[in-house]
């Protein structure tokens, strides 16, 4: 297909996507002419990927090449890849400091200890927990703490839900492409969710109050 038809099946504007075929975003399409290329599902795939990935992750360009270039490199272990599209998820945050920021570590890293989960010291989203925790001590909040584990409960369940869907790839590029389409739509998800089911919960207990 050229780039017109290319544009009509995955709503993608020509000019953003020849954006991404010079940013590397997209693989060039097999030339016809100096001045024409011819495209095919691969593209329209790849394409709804990087759509995904910026439009619903909020990922930067530079984040999705980061994350494209790790799903493509055949030595880096899934585990390796996953950490990549956590890094590039996880907010632009800097190590706090003060007294409610050193209760927040201790709490989180008491949290991962109780748990005994596996994470690496200084993971970015480990990161991101600190930094919601120090705010919420900040705010006086801390009754939500006693919810820690239960929210830690349910992330297990999920988790190993996301790693069974991961698993039903076909080969490795599959399973890669499953992970990050997990990770990045199914933050977007349980995000919506919650807020569903909080609508749902207040109706049904609060309403009458």
């Amino acid at each position: 297909m050229r780039v017109a038809e290319l544009s009509k099946r995955t709503g993608v504007a020509v000019p953003t996507i020849k954006y991404y075929l010079r940013e590397g975003l997209l693989p060039p399409g097999e030339l016809t002419s100096p001045n024409q290329a011819r495209y095919g599902d691969e593209h329209v795939r790849r394409l709804k990927l990087v759509r995904a990935l910026i439009d619903v992750g909020g990922l930067s360009i530079a984040a999705v090449r980061d994350v494209l270039e790790t799903m493509a490199d055949s030595d880096e272990s899934m585990y390796e890849v996953l950490g990549t599209v956590q890094r590039n998820l996880g907010a632009d945050l800097s190590a706090g400091d003060g007294e409610a920021y050193e209760k927040a570590s201790r709490i989180a890293y008491e949290l991962i200890e109780r748990r005994e989960w596996q994470v690496k010291t200084g993971a970015p989203q480990l990161e991101v927990l600190t930094a919601a925790l120090a705010t919420l001590v900040e705010l006086q909040g801390e009754d939500l703490l006693e919810l820690l584990d239960a929210y830690a409960e349910a992330s297990e369940r999920i988790a190993e839900v996301d790693i069974d869907y991961t698993r039903r790839g076909d080969g490795r590029a599959g399973a890669v492409e499953r992970m990050v389409i997990g990770t990045v739509v199914g933050d977007a998800i349980l995000s919506a969710l919650r807020r569903l089911a909080h609508e749902n919960e207040a109706a049904r207990r609060l309403r009458s109050g």
